[in-house]
């Protein structure tokens, strides 16, 4: 399966932010789209980073209550993996789990075109797995 099959089935709506956004307005922007990362835009719509709950729960620990008023380019990562819609789902688990990666925007031609999180991975390998399991079991049957 490629990345593109799974786009297919879940969509490819992207949530994004621009990196001046206060950090405050990024956590109502998580929960309006009930998303755990959102990719980073600049006014062009070029992918600038992406930052995650987990960003903002680290930044707070070290930098307290001040954060919230803080622009998202402060904390977001500016090194983004990213992925094409004709990579297999599977060699994206693997990157994701080696980097500890949990969310991949997928780029054609540099432009973004959905995002990955390591659930759609997992849940498109346990359908995957459901499939392989159903037809061994009809083969046997037939037997």
């Amino acid at each position: 399966m490629r990345i593109a099959d799974l786009l297919r089935h879940k969509g490819s709506d992207v949530a994004t932010v621009p990196p001046g956004i206060s950090v405050a307005g990024l956590l109502d922007d998580l929960a309006r789209h009930n998303v755990g990362a959102m990719v980073v835009c600049d006014d062009a719509g070029a992918l600038v980073g992406i930052v995650s709950e987990r960003d903002v729960v680290r930044r707070l620990n070290e930098r307290g209550a001040e954060l919230l008023r803080a622009p998202v380019s402060e904390i977001m990562t500016t090194t983004v993996v990213t992925c094409e819609p004709t990579e297999a789902v599977d060699s994206l688990a693997s990157i994701m789990t080696e980097r500890r990666i949990r969310h991949m925007p997928v780029v054609t031609d540099g432009r973004l075109v959905g995002i990955v999180s390591i659930g759609d991975v997992v849940k498109s390998r346990i359908e995957q797995l459901e499939s392989d399991r159903s037809q061994l079991e009809s083969y046997i049957a037939q037997g």
